[in-house]
């Protein structure tokens, strides 16, 4: 009988057990809910701050192939259906009022740098690689580091109306800052000027997650001329196509079919830009990679190089690598052209397309009369040019307008040509 008491205790010992338990689990999932609540925003600035300038592990994952090629892993571009924007309308881009001029001013895909190599043109005071993405073609710039500057060593000879163009992708992680763009000028050269505001005057043009930020200086000058805007943000790990339209003092950017910024008078009377160099900033900055960075001229008196001169080069009709779609963001030159063949309806123009040399001269060839097509056939759907008066044309590689030895030199032999008849 003494066995009935003892399994009454044990019962009772294993139910105090049991109820401490839940008790326990109870405490332990409140805890931790508090604890994810709390520690979130140190989480998310720790992914942003991972990558430091020892060439620590980056944000994206890289692996190395048989090559030796590095090749940063982002999502699947082929799977995201907001990652293209070749079917995009170009209604939606009709606020893409710049024109690119017929002067290409400077191309850098580096793609004359070896991937893992920083590149040639380029100095730095942190760290920094050539490296390809699964994302998109070429090579990109990492700007492999949370602080530091990376400086373009070559003089630019800016004008006072000019278009800068890039890709950027940024990184993941919370810090805020993508890339800070300075375009400044000084009164000799110097490789390194690490100066918070180089040379004796600039433009900061600052790619955040969640602002657009621009800010003109002078030297001797406290207070600068700034601008900012929230609108169509860069978006982390895609390719995000930025646009800077300087027009003597006033500042204009672009960004997925929006005008994001304009300000009238952003920079200071009198600046002279020559230099360039994209900064990043200690606790603040998550890093990027930057490709096909473009400088061109702006606003061709279209009227008088389609009719008087009788040929117009632009440099303004954009198509990805090996395709022959024209993309949206050549609104604002197709428009610029419709409005000059509209205006006079008995003129008869040639397009003509011409590619680099890159490739087989066959498949250049091909490339470019179906993208003289394409133009044509976006003049006649989308800004009610006759097709009856447009002819077209394509010379692949056959008629470059300079070497191709260097991305500047193919970058303008990429073109589209107007021809009147």
């Amino acid at each position: 009988m003494k066995t009935l008491p003892f399994l009454i205790a044990l019962l009772f010992c294993v139910a105090s057990i049991s109820l401490e338990a839940q008790i326990n689990l109870k405490d332990k999932l409140k805890n931790k809910t508090t604890n994810k609540a709390n520690n979130k925003v140190d989480q998310e600035i720790n992914k942003g701050l991972d990558a430091v300038e020892g060439g620590v592990k980056s944000v994206f994952k890289k692996k190395k192939d048989k090559d030796s090629t590095a090749v940063d892993q982002l999502p699947d571009a082929a799977n995201d259906k907001s990652s293209g924007d070749s079917k995009q309308s170009f209604q939606a881009f009709s606020n893409y009022d710049f024109i690119p001029g017929d002067k290409v001013l400077l191309f850098e895909d580096f793609s004359q740098d070896a991937v893992g190599d920083f590149p040639a043109l380029w100095t730095t005071d942190v760290a920094g690689e050539v490296n390809t993405l699964n994302i998109a073609p070429g090579n990109w710039f990492n700007l492999n580091s949370t602080e530091g500057t990376y400086w373009f060593m070559n003089d630019i000879d800016f004008p006072k109306n000019f278009i800068l163009e890039m890709d950027i992708v940024p990184k993941a992680g919370a810090p805020r800052f993508a890339a800070d763009l300075v375009l400044f000028g000084e009164n000799s050269h110097s490789e390194m000027d690490k100066n918070g505001d180089p040379g004796t005057c600039g433009l900061h043009v600052k790619i955040e997650k969640n602002i657009w930020e621009t800010a003109g200086y002078k030297k001797g000058l406290q207070e600068k001329l700034t601008g900012s805007s929230s609108n169509n943000l860069v978006v982390p790990e895609k390719v995000n196509h930025v646009i800077l339209w300087v027009q003597n003092r006033r500042v204009r950017i672009y960004h997925a079919g929006a005008k994001v910024l304009d300000i009238p008078t952003n920079i200071y009377e009198g600046s002279k830009f020559s230099r360039m160099c994209f900064k990043l900033y200690r606790g603040a900055s998550s890093g990027s990679y930057i490709s096909n960075i473009k400088i061109t001229t702006a606003s061709p008196d279209t009227r008088n190089k389609l009719l008087a001169e009788g040929k117009l080069v632009t440099y303004g009709i954009y198509f990805d690598v090996n395709k022959d779609v024209v993309k949206p963001e050549s609104y604002g030159t197709l428009k610029d052209i419709a409005a000059v063949l509209n205006e006079v309806p008995d003129v008869k123009v040639k397009i003509v397309g011409h590619t680099d040399a890159d490739g087989t001269d066959a498949a250049n060839l091909d490339l470019s009369k179906r993208r003289a097509s394409s133009v044509k056939a976006e003049l006649a759907k989308s800004f009610g040019v006759n097709a009856d008066r447009l002819i077209t044309d394509g010379l692949g590689e056959g008629q470059p307008v300079a070497p191709n030895d260097t991305p500047v030199n193919k970058a303008q032999n990429r073109r589209v040509e107007f021809i009147k008849l």
